[in-house]
């Protein structure tokens, strides 16, 4: 939780003030039992004879007037510091969720497949929440409560010896009682954050394959799966609630025993003369105070404890160092291939067989390189090592001569038009989706990239044209749209290397034919990389890469790779026939 004390320091002024309106409010309170005991005091000698009885009125009226103006003044103490403790928590919260995303952004592909979305939006959620109710909470209580418990124990000291060591002995037992819980229940409420990531997970995996969930009849077995995390969650909750839940009854018996003898003391101090009858009740309230005071701590303590738990958790992705090498390099060779490819292996995480064994091809400026291979061949793993979205783990990957760890990622990006398998379109309108690949294009730039991915019918289709409505995930465009618009939105950018992943799987072959027609017609001349299961796709390409378990085993034009590469001619006749049917 001290690395992530930083985010407060915009708010520090509230995290002062918060507090120290909390033990103004704290004072006032350790004073009203001194004044009741006064008034309780005042009383028994009127009715003894002491005091007249109009002075008796007088005073009594005098003190409650007192008590009104003491509960005046705690009341706007307390609504003071709420508003200050608030305003630190939730902009403590914003600067956290602000440098959480952006680390999140600069994370590599290795780390997000590692963490996994559902737990970064646990983290970001949940977590961040819980973070913002502690530092809440801490500004109003860590202070003011031991502040009464403490006070009240030295008033009782004040008051009487006797009744300030019943206190201390009260008081010491009941925070090893709240320590000790707190010890136990500070991992299981860390094990308890961990369930929930995988009921998210297991939300999250659900809802986006519910279509595929459906078609195989599998509801009942996914209900199933998800009762079972669910139950794992609700135990762990439930094993951890009920010691939680032992605070409370333990602190109540603890003061109820420490009351009772503190009445029977006080009774015996009271006819030995040593204390008067109000200054016992004062006892007494003190003593209650501690009460409702500890639950208070007590409960805080639980809130801090998940604070604590959720804390580690997000400095965890705050620590995390990008696992992306970079290296200082030269500058572009004149004369050297555009891209190449030397002897490159690549794996993902530490263990595991290759995704990628030795391979090596080169591919100059204006080329199109299509990339075909089964599922699992790789063909995906390797177009990510251009624009260096991973590292290889073995060989080179050179742009002009210069390894990619030392090109710099936002320069190697903007060279690259990236087109993802899965085609994502964000909430907005079709003209700020397209921006996002030049944020200065003009409408004919965007036409133009438009007609280009033949995606001129989907725009001109829509009543506002570029100012149509776009849902989150494009849900209001059918697949082949969603597809041609980020083609679209990748060529507005007019890249240097433009890859596409198998991203023009939901069109028809007319559409595919006319778009790879329309990419050879670019006035930019850009290298492309057609990553595609279609023969169809990629039989025109000047270079085809065949891929097969993570292995070139295949490299040159269409023609060439039917009569030498055995892999490619099986995956071209097992579709000529579908083609031609």
């Amino acid at each position: 939780m001290k690395d992530l004390i930083k985010y407060i320091k915009n708010y520090r002024l509230f995290s002062v003030l918060a507090p120290l309106f909390k033990l103004l409010e704290a004072a006032f309170e350790l004073i009203i039992p001194l004044v009741v005991a006064a008034i309780i005091d005042h009383i028994t000698q009127v009715q003894g004879g002491a005091l007249a009885q109009s002075d008796g009125a007088s005073f009594v009226i005098y003190m409650c007037l007192v008590l009104v103006g003491l509960g005046v003044v705690g009341l706007i103490s307390a609504v003071s510091a709420q508003y200050f403790a608030a305003k630190a928590a939730v902009g403590f919260s914003k600067e956290l969720r602000k440098d959480l995303f952006a680390k999140m952004q600069k994370l590599s592909y290795y780390e997000i497949d590692g963490l996994g979305t559902s737990a970064m939006i646990t983290r970001m959620t949940s977590d961040v929440n819980q973070i913002q109710t502690g530092v809440n909470l801490v500004l109003r209580l860590f202070m003011r409560s031991p502040f009464i418990v403490f006070g009240a124990m030295i008033m009782a000291y004040v008051l009487s010896v006797m009744a300030g060591v019943v206190f201390t002995i009260t008081i010491a037992v009941l925070f090893a009682v709240v320590f000790t819980i707190m010890l136990i229940t500070i991992p299981m409420y860390r094990k308890t954050q961990g369930n929930l990531d995988r009921v998210t997970a297991a939300t999250r995996e659900t809802l986006v394959g519910s279509r595929v969930v459906r078609a195989f009849c599998k509801e009942d077995d996914e209900i199933a799966a998800y009762n079972a995390r669910n139950e794992s969650l609700t135990s762990s909750q439930k094993r951890v609630g009920r010691i939680s839940a032992l605070m409370n009854p333990l602190t109540y018996a603890v003061i109820n025993v420490g009351i009772i003898v503190l009445i029977y003391t006080g009774a015996i101090s009271v006819n030995s003369g040593n204390l008067s009858q109000g200054e016992v009740v004062a006892l007494y309230n003190y003593m209650s105070q501690i009460l409702i005071e500890l639950i208070k701590l007590a409960n805080l303590i639980i809130t801090v404890t998940k604070c604590f738990a959720s804390a580690g958790r997000v400095n965890e992705i705050l620590k995390m160092t990008p696992s992306l090498r970079h290296s200082d390099g030269g500058d572009r060779v004149v004369g050297a291939p555009f891209i190449v490819f030397e002897n490159v292996s690549m794996k993902y995480g530490n263990v595991g067989m290759d995704a990628l064994t030795g391979i090596s091809f080169t591919a100059e400026r204006g080329e199109t390189i299509g990339i075909i291979g089964g599922t699992g061949s790789g063909k995906t793993t390797l177009v990510n090592l251009i624009p260096h979205f991973y590292d290889a783990s073995a060989g080179r990957v050179l742009i002009d001569g210069q390894d990619v760890n030392s090109v710099g990622d936002e320069k190697l990006r903007s060279m690259c038009g990236v087109v993802p398998q899965r085609a994502v379109l964000f909430k907005g309108t079709i003209r700020e989706n397209l921006k996002w690949g030049n944020e200065n294009a003009t409408d004919e730039q965007i036409m133009s990239a438009v007609s280009y991915a033949c995606a001129g019918d989907v725009v001109m289709s829509k009543p506002d044209g570029l100012d149509e409505q776009v849902e989150q995930g494009g849900k209001n465009f059918s697949g082949g749209q969603r597809q041609r618009l980020t083609i679209a939105r990748a060529l507005v950018r007019r890249p240097e290397i433009l890859i596409l992943d198998d991203s023009a799987s939901a069109l028809d072959y007319a559409t595919d034919a006319r778009l790879r027609n329309n990419l050879r017609m670019l006035d930019y001349n850009p290298t492309v990389f057609i990553v595609s299961q279609r023969t169809s796709s990629i039989h025109h390409a000047d270079k085809i890469l065949v891929l097969d378990g993570g292995k070139l085993v295949g490299c040159g034009k269409h023609d060439q790779l039917l009569k030498t590469c055995e892999v490619y001619r099986e995956i071209y006749e097992s579709q000529y026939g579908k083609e031609g049917a």
